[in-house]
């Protein structure tokens, strides 16, 4: 990033004492800034290699990630947790302050990193052309492309958590208002269709698993779609893309991307692939992952934060049995594991079944809103050491802390996506994508259903529930449909003792389903940005 504070520190100094300009031009020795550095094309790959980091940060190690939000907000989950932890992921699962009013910047430090992530793209698309890429222009388009993907995926999460955020579309220190939501959604689309038009059109997997494909930003762009005209009401999207237009886009990725499902649900899980004779796992860089943010299990404590942070939320609280590693306990609702029948194998895959599988589980006084079921496609792992010991396998991979060390892939897009978008958006070819989903669920207990919007949606629930999508999909049927499915009044234990669980749609549609803005961000800005209502 360009050091710009010593900079300015220096040459409020160097004018005090009345230096010539031209001493105040000279570039630095022995610092490098982003003016000097853009020289030859390996110096914009290594940027680009920063923004990959950005956006790695910002979705696994941020304080509240985007992640943990989508699925606590939605209803397949609840904010779990212990017993006697901060009831602050209890504010966001109620959208209601008044349960922790203390927490004035529940996502002051995902608010940060966003914008570090968004400046590290910024920087690289103004000085990009700094380089001569004489020869190499596909290359130079290539990597525009890949940056101004991850600057659309950051804005995206950015304007749908929050709605109103300051817009900037290069480096800037200044204190700038909150954008209206349709000028952010034009920099995403125009971004996209960018990506979307200069990535070459090649195979998935003629690049390292991770790398942004043509295809991804392809399928990005109809999710974008889908979003943007249900949760504001629009007939397309900014003027930019229309539903033939986003159709075209998904079938493009179904007919030349390569992608395909992976014959067995199951086997897109570490979790749901694994037993003590082995793991049919089919792998970080399965033909079905169309965009995936890469993890490992390097991270510490002194600044290096490549792993998974989030993942370790969603584990059984202080409890582990094989293959299931320990965590913090946000639980899954039984809503969630009733929704599936008993031929759809989605449910072994999806969610931990503690009673039902027969797992020992007896931190009952630790766990705040026990239900009895957990995060399956996202929670640590165990593993038997040579000692015949249960650890975890993040300390069996070699990171000290089972905290930081989980590295299992976020899956963005999955294939099974891009069918049921194409389905949703009117493909001739509707029923087939819809069935050929459903077969891979239902195997033998296979029975063909008619394709409707109502069993679309139904069929996403089931699909990528708990992949941080279903919240999404709530919100883009309307904030008062949304009201009604995300509504609750049950039983759970906290500290093994029954408690009702209320969530009131009323408070959910005072927020209009957007979240609490930093109130420090605020603060900073001198009122220039305003919090959301009901915040």
């Amino acid at each position: 990033m360009k050091k710009i504070n010593k900079y300015i520190v220096a040459l409020g100094m160097l004018a005090m004492v009345g230096c010539a300009d031209d001493f105040l031009d000279t570039a630095p020795i022995t610092d490098t800034t982003d003016e000097s550095y853009y020289q030859i094309p390996e110096h914009a790959y290594s940027a680009l290699v920063g923004c990959y980091d950005g956006l790695q940060v910002v979705t696994g190690a941020a304080g509240r990630t985007f992640y943990t939000a989508s699925e606590v907000m939605s209803d397949d989950c609840f904010s779990g947790l212990g017993y006697s932890d901060n009831p602050d992921y209890q504010a966001i699962d109620e959208f209601d302050m008044s349960v922790a009013p203390a927490f004035q910047d529940l996502y002051n430090d995902t608010w940060i990193k966003y914008y570090q992530a968004l400046y590290r793209c910024n920087v690289l698309l103004q000085r990009i052309d700094q380089i001569d890429w004489s020869g190499q222009e596909e290359l130079r388009n290539r990597y525009v492309g890949e940056a101004r993907f991850i600057r659309a995926y950051l804005y995206f999460d950015m304007v749908r958590l929050w709605g109103n955020i300051p817009l900037l579309t290069e480096p800037s220190t200044e204190n700038i208002p909150q954008a209206d939501p349709a000028e952010v959604y034009t920099v995403i689309a125009e971004d996209l269709l960018y990506a979307s038009e200069n990535i070459p059109s090649e195979a998935y997997n003629a690049l390292p698993n991770g790398r942004v494909t043509r295809w991804a930003a392809k399928a990005m762009l109809g999710r974008v779609y889908l979003y943007y005209t249900g949760y504001y009401g629009a007939s397309d999207l900014v003027g930019l893309v229309s539903q033939a237009e986003a159709l075209a886009h998904m079938e493009d990725v179904i007919a030349s991307s390569g992608h395909a499902l992976v014959s067995d649900f199951a086997n897109l899980w570490p979790a749901a692939s694994t037993t003590e004779d082995g793991t049919t796992y089919a792998g970080e860089a399965n033909e079905e992952v169309v965009f995936s943010v890469k993890y490992t299990y390097t991270s510490d404590y002194n600044g290096n934060t490549d792993g998974n942070h989030w993942m370790v939320l969603f584990g059984m609280r202080e409890f582990m049995s094989f293959p299931y590693g320990n965590g913090w306990g946000i639980t899954a609702t039984q809503k969630l594991y009733d929704l599936y029948n008993d031929g759809d194998s989605r449910r072994f895959a999806t969610v931990i079944a503690v009673d039902e599988e027969g797992v020992p589980f007896d931190n009952f006084e630790g766990q705040r809103e026990y239900t009895g079921y957990y995060n399956k496609k996202y929670t640590p792992m165990s593993e038997y050491n040579e000692e015949g010991e249960l650890v975890s396998s993040a300390i069996a991979a070699g990171n000290e802390s089972f905290q930081i060390g989980q590295f299992q892939d976020y899956f963005a897009i999955r294939y099974s996506d891009v069918l049921l978008m194409a389905a949703e958006l009117g493909s001739g070819s509707a029923q087939s994508y819809f069935d050929e989903v459903r077969q891979r669920a239902y195997g033998n207990n296979f029975t063909p259903l008619t394709v409707t919007s109502e069993n679309l949606l139904n069929e996403r629930h089931k699909e990528f529930a708990l992949e941080g999508i279903r919240y999404w999909d709530l919100m883009r049927q309307g904030v008062g449909a949304a009201a009604s499915e995300l509504e609750e009044s049950s039983t759970v234990l906290t500290g093994n003792i029954e408690e009702p669980k209320t969530i009131s749609g009323a408070n959910f549609q005072t927020t209009q389903g957007l979240s609490q803005i930093p109130n420090t961000q605020i603060t900073l800005s001198g009122g220039v940005l305003q919090q959301n209502a009901g915040w």
